[in-house]
């Protein structure tokens, strides 16, 4: 079924205006953490504007609002198949070979596609992203004229899609259209979801993420009475309900009470829709375990200033901290520092950018990296082969697109590669448990699609496409 909305430009995904600080606690009142003023819900977000984004959800009921965004994920339930297909053999010691694309040419992924004289297209394109860098704009827009008679639509093989998208993620840079996009309408929203649960059900790459630094966070609170994760990079919020359910089920097994679970989001100012959506799913979903649960938001805009001081701490709590490479790229490393003086029990990054994307210091090899690392992303997703296009259209328009467009945005800034960063703070990487190899090699297995494999190497699980590495876990404490 063809998508009643279907984006032609990066200039048509709408996103919502820098908003206020956000800053939510179930009885919505104001907070004031360490002289750090979050405002009321009436400051943070006018109670009309509240209540349109409710009415745009009328028609929608609680509940099919959190199966879109995965809440009632029973994918845990069931367990593995004994019938197992082979995997292509595949060791730790070859973990040496993952990482050969970060020195090689691009052009030396292209030419393992059919024909490369169809491929010449990038070559422009990263004389555009040259262009840029070296702020040669009228060369620039010459360019760019050739590569829209090149590159019309996102169609093709996976590397052509992804040159558009990066085209088009360029073109709104030069532009000046990559900030204050209009609110998301209601049905803008459901296809995002929509979008996530379907990159969820079709790839492993969300499940690896979520499973993995889940079950690290779990392992190093276990025993304890209040959790608190600090999460830099919550999306939709679907990945708590896993944790949520785990925490309640552990709880159960052991007949004790479950502990206290509180979540603070440090989140971009434009995210007041998705804020509004996933505090009431997860509150809804907590109180269906029958869990005492907390959600806060955090802007980025406030973090940066006031860094850990504008996040609530109580003592007695266990934290943990989710971290991603994206909010290295945004507000830089120096946070990093102050991260040691909250002495979380666990810091978990997710690093879905291991092929030197997004630690590149030049723009065009943030572009180059960024073709490179997509199109092995659209490469798996097309090897599922589940039938018809929409799916795969969604999926790029509001899952990849998205991040495209933020990474072209912040690319080429000068900052210290995060794992870098947490070494000179003084952090060590330690081992995920044996309980998450085998469940994460399980997880690949049941896709049931030749090609994905796991590697563990050191502290790292990593999750490949062949001999291409797609996104890591690491574990890290004081």
């Amino acid at each position: 079924m063809k998508l009643p909305y279907e984006p032609k430009s990066v200039l048509d995904i709408r996103r919502s205006p820098p908003s206020p600080v956000i800053g939510y606690s179930p009885d919505f009142n104001s907070f004031d953490y360490n002289n750090t003023l979050l405002l009321s819900s009436e400051e943070k977000f006018p109670v009309e504007n509240e209540h349109t984004m409710i009415t745009h959800f009328e028609n929608w009921d609680s509940n099919s609002l959190m199966r879109e965004l995965g809440l009632y994920d029973d994918y845990y339930k069931s367990s593995c198949p004994l019938d197992l297909p082979e995997l292509p053999p595949f060791f730790p010691s070859d973990f040496q070979t993952l990482n050969q694309y970060s020195n090689q040419n691009l052009f030396d992924l292209i030419t393992q596609h059919d024909d490369v004289n169809e491929f010449d297209f990038t070559d422009d394109l990263i004389l555009l992203a040259e262009s840029f860098e070296t702020q040669s704009f009228q060369l620039a827009q010459v360019i760019l004229a050739r590569l829209n008679q090149r590159l019309r639509s996102p169609t093709g093989k996976p590397i052509q899609r992804v040159a558009f998208y990066f085209k088009e993620a360029i073109q709104s840079l030069l532009t000046g259209s990559t900030r204050g996009f209009n609110t998301c309408t209601s049905y803008e929203i459901v296809q995002v979801i929509q979008a996530y649960k379907t990159f969820s059900t079709v790839s492993p790459i969300p499940m690896f993420s979520s499973f993995t630094a889940n079950q690290a966070i779990l392992d190093a609170t276990d025993g304890a009475m209040n959790v608190h994760v600090i999460d830099f990079d919550i999306g939709l919020g679907g990945q708590w309900s896993s944790f949520l359910k785990t925490v309640a089920e552990k709880a159960e097994a052991r007949k004790v009470n479950p502990p206290a679970v509180r979540i603070t989001a440090v989140v971009p100012e434009e995210y007041e829709p998705e804020s509004i959506l996933i505090r009431d799913n997860l509150y809804q979903f907590a109180t269906d375990l029958k869990l005492r649960f907390e959600i806060e938001f955090v802007s980025i805009r406030v973090f940066e200033y006031l860094m850990f001081k504008s996040i609530r701490l109580i003592n007695g709590e266990k934290t943990a901290v989710v971290l991603s490479p994206n909010i290295f790229r945004r507000i830089g490393s120096e946070f990093v520092t102050d991260l040691r003086r909250v002495s979380p029990e666990i810091t978990v990054c997710v690093d879905a950018e291991l092929n030197g994307f997004g630690t590149a210091t030049v723009f065009r090899q943030t572009v180059i990296d960024g073709l490179k690392l997509y199109t092995t992303v659209l490469e798996s997703l097309e090897a599922v082969n589940v039938g018809g296009g929409d799916w795969m259209r969604s999926i790029e328009m509001f899952v990849l697109l998205p991040k495209i467009m933020a990474t072209v945005e912040y690319g080429g800034r000068c900052v210290t590669p995060w794992r870098e960063a947490l070494v000179r703070a003084g952090m060590k990487a330690v081992g995920m448990s044996q309980f998450v190899e085998i469940q994460a090699e399980c997880l690949v297995r049941r896709l049931q699609v030749r090609g994905f494999h796991v590697v563990k190497q050191q502290a790292e699980m990593v999750l490949c496409w062949h001999d291409r590495p797609l996104v890591a876990t690491s574990a890290w404490t004081c």
